[in-house]
């Protein structure tokens, strides 16, 4: 491995409330501008999710589908942005954000860590987007991805964007069983780094330390962010393994 180009300092300088600081006890969903609103009053960094909706646009949503967090059903990118928008969220009258209305309700005040959701398919639409609606964008922001195909993009159509890969050691949740075992490893174990060139590194917080990880860590200088920290357990992993936490369900 060659040495990775400068992270920012901002990347790892605070917290990072994952999803935003939510609290769904409170109707505070995650991904909301409730939720957005509540990281921003504690000064935490925030890490959202985004993906494509039918025309193209960007929209803070983590789920491929609406049922768990929406009263609708169905893949959430077969709708437009203005039928998304307009589907109501259980347990708060929030609604969906763009990505647009994400930067422009933080505004720069604290740093955003983007993940770009992915349907493994080799679309990197989502990464275009995100790239054109940040052009305009003055505060601190990363892009990151479980897919290597979409930070490989961000690295060939906008390098100055500070790009990450999000991972795991194993893939061994049932969600993967659509990756081979080949690509499990090779995951597992960066082997896709040559390409992509990640600025950081975003690790599952219950399979570290990794060996390949930690060989990036040391070799390159290459930042680790754990998610998610939710225990005192986690906590300690994270203060030893990595450089900040990506939490959620408690205060630090």
């Amino acid at each position: 491995m060659s040495p990775s180009s400068a992270a920012p300092t901002w990347l790892t300088a605070r917290p990072v409330a994952h999803r935003a600081l939510h609290d769904a006890a409170r109707g505070v969903i995650e991904n909301t501008p409730s939720a957005v609103d509540a990281a921003l009053a504690r000064g935490y960094a925030i890490e959202v999710d985004i993906q494509l909706s039918a025309d193209g646009e960007a929209l803070v949503f983590h789920d491929d589908t609406l049922e768990r967090l929406t009263t609708a059903s169905g893949p959430a990118g077969a709708l437009t942005a203005a039928q998304l928008k307009a589907t109501p969220l259980r347990g708060t009258a929030d609604r969906m954000m763009t990505l647009a209305e994400l930067l422009a309700r933080v505004g720069g005040r604290v740093p955003l860590v983007i993940e770009l959701k992915s349907l493994f398919d080799g679309d990197t639409a989502v990464a275009a987007r995100a790239v054109e609606v940040l052009a305009s964008y003055d505060g601190p922001a990363a892009l990151m991805s479980f897919d290597p195909d979409l930070v490989a993009a961000v690295r060939r159509i906008a390098p100055h964007i500070p790009r990450g890969i999000t991972m795991e050691h194993r893939y061994d949740d049932p969600e993967w069983d659509m990756l081979s075992p080949a690509t499990k490893f090779a995951w597992g174990n960066l082997l896709h780094f040559p390409r992509t060139r990640p600025d950081f590194i975003a690790h599952y917080v219950k399979e570290l330390p990794a060996t390949a990880v930690s060989l990036a860590r040391r070799a390159t200088g290459l930042p680790v962010l754990t998610w998610t920290v939710r225990t005192p357990e986690d906590r300690a992993v994270a203060a030893r393994h990595a450089d900040q936490m990506i939490f959620e369900g408690f205060l630090p």
